[in-house]
């Protein structure tokens, strides 16, 4: 094989009719664009400039990402729900103040009406301290008497006293000031009241102060 082929000196100049001329496919992705070519005509071939084929990703166009936008019509709705629920939620604070206020202003004149109605019938307790003070004899009767009148009007209004006197000893209605040893009675029996003791309506308002029997 190596005696057939015929070896080409390297010396001798080559023949250009044997060199292949290039065909019009090399021409055409071997030649660069011809600048003067360019300002005569003030064109591009856009196909040199376009991407090339089978490049990934090379023909896919860039998507903008997309912004959440509320629609108009469904802001507009939750505005007026929230505008709904503030008006609510004025209206029910200026109920509550007014009911406030009005019960306020009904409980001074309920107050005010128990006090002129207990003073009104207080006043001929006091009508009868002056008699007594004014008269020359004894007054002991008098004021016994004026005493029971007061306290007639004083239960009317739900006060009445605390038994103490032989009574058991109770922390609820009965303050202990001393102790005093005692064969006869039992221990905590209320030996002694110092000051009566008052309940108003059933709740007392004052304990009655009071001395308790201890076993000697």
């Amino acid at each position: 094989m190596a005696d057939t082929e015929e070896r080409r000196d390297p010396n001798l100049p080559e023949d250009d009719s044997l060199r292949e001329e290039p065909g019009p496919v090399e021409e055409a992705q071997g030649s660069p664009v011809d600048p003067d070519i360019v300002e005569e005509t003030g064109e591009v071939d856009e196909e040199a400039d376009a991407p090339e084929a089978g490049i990934p990703g090379a023909d896919i166009p860039e998507v903008a990402e997309e912004e959440a936008v509320v629609p108009l019509s469904e802001f507009e709705a939750v505005s007026a729900e929230r505008d709904q629920y503030l008006d609510a939620l004025r209206r029910l604070k200026a109920e509550f103040d007014n009911s406030r206020k009005r019960q306020e202003r009904e409980r001074a004149r309920t107050l005010e009406a128990a006090s002129e109605k207990l003073v009104q019938e207080i006043l001929p307790v006091l009508d009868n301290l002056d008699r007594a003070l004014e008269s020359n004899g004894d007054v002991r009767e008098g004021v016994q008497a004026t005493r029971e009148q007061l306290a007639g009007v004083l239960a009317d209004e739900g006060l009445l006293p605390v038994a103490s006197d032989g009574q058991p000893f109770d922390p609820n209605v009965h303050e202990a000031v001393m102790g005093r040893p005692s064969e006869e009675h039992e221990d905590g029996t209320v030996l002694q009241t110092f000051q009566r003791g008052y309940l108003l309506n059933g709740r007392a308002i004052r304990p009655a102060k009071v001395v308790v029997a201890k076993q000697v």
